[in-house]
This record gives C-alpha cells, structure tokens and sequence, in this order.
C-alpha cells in the first residue's frame, strides 16, 4: 500500500522524500515498480473487472453477495470474503433500499360532510380554512405534520409536527389556528 501511495503521488512531491516519510526504501520502491505483477493480483485484476460488471448490471443495487454469486457464474473461483474486499478498495457500495412508506392499518372513521364542495375561494379572510396532513422522513424516523391553511390568504394559520399519526395531530393544529386567528365568526372547514 505504500508504494502504491508513492507510486501515485510521486509526480506531486519527490520519491525521496516520500520514501522517508512513508518509512521505505528507494530500492525497495524502484524494485516494487519493476516487478512483475503477482499472479494473485492478475488474479485480482480479473475479479474487480467481473466484479464491476455485476455491480454496473444491477443498477449499482447488488451487495457483495449477490456479485459473489454472479462472479461464481462466470467461472471465477473465489471467497465472499475476497469480494468484499475488492467492492471496498473499488469503492463499489450498493445502493440502499428505497424505504416503504408508513402503512394506514387503522379504523375508518365516518367521513365529514365536504362544506367546501371543491370552492376554494374566499372572500374574507378567516372565512374558509383546509387542512391536510402529510409525512416526512427524518433521521430519526416518519414525522407527521399537519396545516391548516387560510383560503382567503392561503397562509398556514396552524401546523403540528408529532411521531405519531393521530387524532391529536390534527386537532393541535387546529387549535394553533384558532388561537393565532381569533376569528369573530366560524369558518368553513375541510379536512
């Protein structure tokens, strides 16, 4: 690995000074790089090229496994553990599954009466809110939110953000409206 690194960066900074701080011998590099390839890394050379045409034929989704079952195919005998190996040096890392999305499993509760009736204009403000709620993935898991929007202004008067989809979601949310309008009259409200 060292004379790897030497051979690599040798064209940025002296091969002697290199060797000095990387703790080698200038012989020892010039006959590192006149050697002829071993037959393990000819062996090597082989694999990280089946190896890439596994991973780029999968659509970069393969993991070491797989790839080690399609190398195994091609008449390539190696361990998993060597796969593995080469998938790290070269960098190959598969793609991670793409996460489900939060499953609804609950009861059905009645649906309200739809007052909007697909009219979502207002001509006052304070007259129509709607509110929706949608879900975020977060580092630490689905977070849930809630809004609710002023039709008239089209402005979030209440939103609430919890881990946990329910009822509570929604009625903080509202609340926050109510609090933050103090509206004289009931809106038309749709959720």
């Amino acid at each position: 690995m060292r004379f790897a690194f030497i051979a690599k960066h040798r064209h940025i900074w002296p091969v002697s000074w290199l060797c000095e701080v990387l703790e080698v011998s200038r012989s020892g590099f010039h006959a590192w790089l006149s050697r002829p390839p071993s037959t393990r890394e000819i062996h090597d050379a082989k694999l990280v090229a089946a190896i890439e045409t596994s991973f780029k034929a999968s659509d970069r989704t393969y993991g070491a496994r797989r790839v080690w079952r399609d190398v195994l195919e091609d008449g390539l005998a190696c361990g998993l553990h060597r796969i593995e190996r080469l998938m790290r040096i070269n960098a190959l890392r598969a793609r991670p599954r793409r996460r489900g999305k939060p499953k609804d499993d609950g009861e059905r509760s009645v649906i309200a009466d739809n007052l909007l009736d697909r009219d979502f204009e207002a001509d006052r403000p304070n007259h129509k809110w709607l509110a929706d709620f949608t879900y975020i993935w977060t580092a630490e898991g689905w977070l849930y939110v809630a809004v609710v929007l002023d039709l008239f202004s089209r402005r979030a008067v209440g939103w609430s953000m919890k881990a946990d989809r329910d009822a509570s979601l929604v009625m903080d949310a509202m609340m926050m409206a109510v609090l933050f309008a103090r509206f004289k009259s009931r809106p038309s409200f749709r959720i």
